[in-house]
């Protein structure tokens, strides 16, 4: 471990913080907090002048000259403030740290002590042990089920599944690794931590099973191009270490042609190692007496799983949005919150739908029916889904009890009609791996 004096202007706040995802800037990353924890930020303000600086060293990591915070965004961002209030993204917000300044005793600091870290993987190990609790926003806090799936995104540590051993495994039998060199597994895990990296390469994890979801022949001649740049060292952990880093690398190899395409596309998931394992029945001596498990209540609109999605800079408010339903708004609290962004989630989908494949059939006077029904069109021209699938989405441009854009209209804007938790779920269940399809198009 290494400690360092630096100045806080060679600081820089970390816009792919796991608290968000990635977003466009450091002064993106510096809104993010002050918004989402606008409470916590001003008792650890406080805190920090009252005691007249910090106690424990923020974890950064030296990229390029600039020292990029991985853990203590919170705090660096405090003393930027405090050093210098009129960058504050508020009047509000540039007034309360003035005042804070005005009360600090003594000099201020131009450099703090940090711990700097020049393994990534060490970097990562370190953030997962260190984020146990909270203090009313003083201490370090805990992250939430949005952070930690975002961390799982980004790192791929905790997936039930070893994708990397899998595909070893699976290119060793097929003669697909050339010398028969050890893959560089961490790696491999880290770029195919999120789904929407896994089916990139055509494969898919599914109830702790690898699947493909593209031709087999195909998708191990993609694997195999993706290990040997691993082994040859043309790709190393830096070229890979953000969720953009990962795009970039993907993006140039489906330019090249060595990804898998729609053509490839199987009508159903194939399991990785032929026919997926009969599960053994549990021993139980006495069943009669033993009551089954209920289920887990749902409380949110999106249910808590993996749908795949990568926090991308253009989608960042669709992101947002999505976060919240899936974390944050409950039912029976936030009914109506999330009636409405439920409909704002879905105009986001639709938009990137038809920026992305620049549909030419959408008029600017289009409402939100017709949006839809355009891009359904476009999807069943280009076989993206099931027909049958996509012929019950049409309903949707019609008054279905169940899915219509007229119900959701009706959410938004008729004062007597009060949004059914049951009824919002159904709709969602319905259009989700719609609304993915469209918020994951390029």
């Amino acid at each position: 471990m290494k400690l360092q004096n630096i100045s806080l202007g060679e600081l820089l706040i970390n816009a792919a913080n796991d608290r968000h995802g990635e977003l466009v800037s450091e002064d993106a990353a510096i809104d993010w907090l002050l918004t989402h924890r606008g409470n916590h930020m001003r008792n650890l303000a406080k805190d920090i002048v009252m005691e007249c600086g910090i106690y424990e060293p923020p974890l950064v990591h030296d990229d390029e000259g600039k020292y990029v915070v991985y853990d203590g965004n919170r705090r660096v961002t405090c003393l930027k403030l405090l050093h210098a209030p009129h960058k504050a993204p508020s009047k509000d917000w540039a007034d309360f740290f003035k005042t804070q300044k005005d009360a600090w005793k003594g000099k201020f600091p131009e450099k703090i002590q940090c711990q700097v870290e020049p393994d990534r993987d060490r970097l990562d190990e370190i953030l997962y042990r260190r984020h146990t609790g909270g203090q009313s926003g003083i201490g370090q806090s805990q992250w939430d089920p949005e952070a930690k799936s975002n961390f799982v995104r980004r790192t791929g540590k905790k997936t039930r599944v070893n994708v990397a051993e899998e595909i070893e495994n699976k290119l060793r039998e097929a003669g697909r690794l050339k010398g028969g060199k050890r893959l560089p597994r961490s790696n491999l895990n880290r770029l195919l931590s999120a789904e929407g990296f896994r089916n990139r390469v055509g494969i898919s994890v599914v109830k702790n099973h690898v699947e493909y979801t593209h031709e087999e022949e195909v998708v191990l001649t993609a694997l195999a191009r993706i290990a040997d740049d691993l082994i040859a060292g043309r790709v190393v952990l830096d070229q890979i270490w953000s969720n953009a880093d990962k795009r970039t690398y993907l993006d140039r190899l489906e330019k090249e042609g060595a990804l898998p395409t729609a053509t490839d596309a199987l009508s159903q998931s194939k399991d990785f190692k032929g026919s997926k394992p009969t599960p053994k029945e549990p021993v139980d001596d006495d069943p009669p007496t033993r009551p089954a498990p209920k289920p887990e209540a749902r409380h949110t609109l999106i249910r808590n799983i993996d749908y795949g999605l990568v926090p991308q800079a253009h989608l960042q408010r669709a992101t947002d949005v999505w976060n919240e339903l899936q974390h944050r708004l409950k039912f029976g609290e936030h009914d109506n919150a999330i009636a409405v962004l439920f409909r704002v989630l879905l105009e986001f989908a639709i938009e990137n739908y038809i920026d992305r494949k620049s549909l030419s059939t959408v008029h600017a006077n289009d409402k939100l029916a017709r949006r839809f029904r355009k891009v359904i069109d476009d999807m069943e021209a280009k076989e993206a889904f099931d027909k049958k699938y996509l012929q019950n989405l049409k309903k949707f441009e019609h008054q279905e009890a169940l899915l219509s854009a007229n119900i959701l209209h009706a959410y938004v804007h008729h004062k007597n009609f009060f949004p059914s938790d049951h009824h919002l779920k159904s709709m969602w269940d319905s259009l989700a791996d719609f609304v993915v399809a469209c918020l994951k198009a390029r």
